[in-house]
C-alpha cells in the first residue's frame, strides 16, 4: 500500500462548526432559531418540564394507602462472600458489620446462594435461600435462623 492509495475513513464525520459565516448554513443564530429559552446560552430544560403548565405529577390525585414504606428490606450477602472467614467460625450479623461486608443491617440479613462456599461455617442470619442452606450444610456447617 502506498500513500496515494489511502482513502478517508467514511465512518469519521466532520464536527458541525456553527456560527461560521456564509456557506456553512449555520451562521448568525447558529441553528438555534430566533429568541426564546432554547436560543439562550446555558439553556437546559429538563425533559419533564411542561412550559410552566402544572406538571402531570402534581395534577394527579395522591390518595390511598401504599405499603411500600413498610416493606421488609434485607441486607443481602452471597455465600461466596463468607469464604474470607476461617474454618469453624460462627458468623453473626455483628461480625458481618464489623468486617465491613454489610454496611446497614436494615430489617435483617439474608444469605443468598450465589457462588461457592469452601469452608465449614455456622451462619446465623434472619433469612436463607434454599440454595444457600444446601451449600452451607454440604460442608458440615449450620444455617441458623435468628
Amino acid at each position: 500500500m502506498k500513500l496515494h492509495e489511502l482513502s478517508k475513513n467514511p465512518e469519521i464525520k466532520a464536527r458541525k462548526r456553527v456560527g461560521r459565516g456564509p456557506g456553512s448554513g449555520l451562521g448568525k443564530t447558529s441553528g438555534r432559531g430566533e429568541k426564546g429559552q432554547k436560543a439562550r446560552s446555558g439553556a437546559s430544560i429538563k425533559p419533564w418540564f411542561q412550559g410552566g403548565q402544572t406538571p402531570l405529577y402534581r395534577r394527579l390525585p395522591k390518595r390511598g394507602f401504599n405499603n411500600a414504606r413498610f416493606t421488609t428490606r434485607y441486607a443481602t450477602i452471597n455465600v461466596s462472600d463468607l469464604n474470607r472467614f476461617n474454618n469453624g467460625d460462627v458468623i453473626t450479623p455483628e461480625l458481618l458489620k464489623e468486617t465491613g461486608i454489610i454496611k446497614k443491617e436494615l430489617s435483617g440479613i439474608k444469605i443468598l446462594g450465589n457462588g461457592n462456599l469452601e469452608k465449614k461455617l455456622t451462619v446465623k442470619a434472619h433469612r436463607f435461600t434454599n440454595s444457600a442452606i444446601i451449600k452451607i450444610e454440604e460442608l458440615g456447617g449450620k444455617a441458623e435462623v435468628i
